[in-house]
């Protein structure tokens, strides 16, 4: 998990007096997930953050997933997702179930406010774009390839750098943190892992806001969006500490596991909550036996739905797919390599492959506008051809 880390002014001891330059004290928070047991940050505030002057109802649809569809394979093409908006306002939400949803956006516009998800963490994978996350934390900047953890409750304003964002946007109700095999006891990411603590990386700088005026931060809580008036800037901390907070891993800096005969999708995984797990499909050496078939062998979900996003084109297994590409293969149906694939691979020494793959333990759903984007061809792809 993400080390320790101080930014801004602190006190010597937590919960004593600390006061501004003023000579006002400045309001502690205690910043904390899993009540008082799970990681937590303190943070410092010029006001303080119950200071709520008003608030009104956000009009927000949920996003309702489709039970009574068919079971079969699916193949969502969406390169073509509308380009515009805020990365809240006009994320599409497109496969979903009570514990995650999957959803794509391609922001071109700063948010005209602050946003703050009280229900659950965010994962964004950046396809492409640089920019910012402004947050009460400091600001994270991003790049392509950039995973980017956003703990519920993280007060934030994305930032795009051009018109050219893509992101992929993961909701869960659900903490997300690094695989356990890969720490020991005192969570320490062990030599076996395939990325460092090196690799994870922080805020980069803070400004601590000290402006007043009205500031407004919609909350999303209970499956509503509320909106919240502040007199003052929302990013107001002076300092703060701990092991909770906004931070990114690169997918280029995934150091992939390899063996000698295929290896199967555990090796690939990023990161993990009690009911789903990211993987990173990256590019890397292919299997070293002489007689290695390199590609994935048939297999079914017995207790778990699969999803790729393919952020490139290079995957040996599929035919169809392109950038941008969604398939989702769920439990109850076998999968694997179309025809003519295994014997395409024979031979081959390496892998361009990238994609970000989740798995579920229990069903997934698409929604009605991830049907807009479905290729109803896929399930017939494993037919040989003539």
């Amino acid at each position: 998990m993400p080390k320790y880390m101080a930014m801004g002014e602190l006190p010597n001891k937590k919960h004593i007096q600390f006061r501004r330059p003023d000579g006002k004290l400045y309001t502690e928070e205690l910043f904390g997930s899993k009540g008082f047991t799970g990681m937590f940050s303190t943070l410092y505030h010029h006001h303080m953050p119950t200071e709520v002057v008003d608030w009104s109802p956000v009009p927000y649809e949920a996003p309702v997933a489709l039970k009574d569809e068919p079971l079969h394979h699916r193949h969502l093409k969406t390169a073509n997702v509308p380009k515009g908006g805020d990365i809240v306002a006009d994320r599409i939400v497109m496969i979903m179930n009570q514990d995650i949803s999957f959803a794509l956006v391609r922001p071109n516009k700063e948010m005209d406010c602050f946003y703050k998800n009280g229900q659950g963490d965010e994962l964004f994978f950046i396809h492409d774009g640089t920019g910012r996350l402004d947050t009460q934390f400091g600001t994270v900047p991003f790049r392509p390839g950039d995973y980017i953890v956003i703990p519920r409750g993280t007060i934030y304003r994305y930032v795009p750098d051009n018109e050219e964002n893509r992101v992929v946007v993961f909701e869960t109700h659900e903490q997300i943190e690094t695989p356990k095999r890969y720490r020991n006891w005192y969570g320490q990411i062990l030599e076996h892992a395939p990325y460092t603590e090196r690799d994870m990386h922080g805020p980069s700088w803070m400004e601590s806001h000290t402006e007043t005026g009205r500031h407004k931060v919609i909350v999303k809580a209970r499956d509503r969006m509320t909106a919240y008036f502040f007199d003052y800037h929302p990013l107001d901390v002076a300092g703060w500490d701990g092991y909770l907070y906004p931070w990114t891993f690169n997918i280029h800096d995934f150091q992939p596991i390899t063996g000698m005969v295929h290896m199967p999708p555990p090796i690939h995984q990023t990161f993990e909550t009690p009911s789903y797990v990211i993987c990173s499909f990256c590019p890397r050496m292919l299997d070293y036996h002489p007689d290695s078939v390199p590609i994935p062998y048939n297999h079914s979900n017995l207790e778990s739905d699969e999803v790729l996003y393919y952020v490139n084109s290079k995957f040996g297994s599929r035919r169809g797919i392109e950038e941008g590409s969604v398939t989702l293969h769920p439990q109850g149906i076998p999968h694997g390599p179309q025809p003519g694939a295994v014997e395409a691979s024979l031979g081959a020494t390496r892998t361009e492959e990238l994609a970000v793959m989740f798995d579920t333990f229990r069903p997934l759903y698409l929604t009605e506008a991830g049907l807009k984007f479905e290729d109803p061809d896929y399930a017939f792809s494993w037919k040989p051809k003539d």
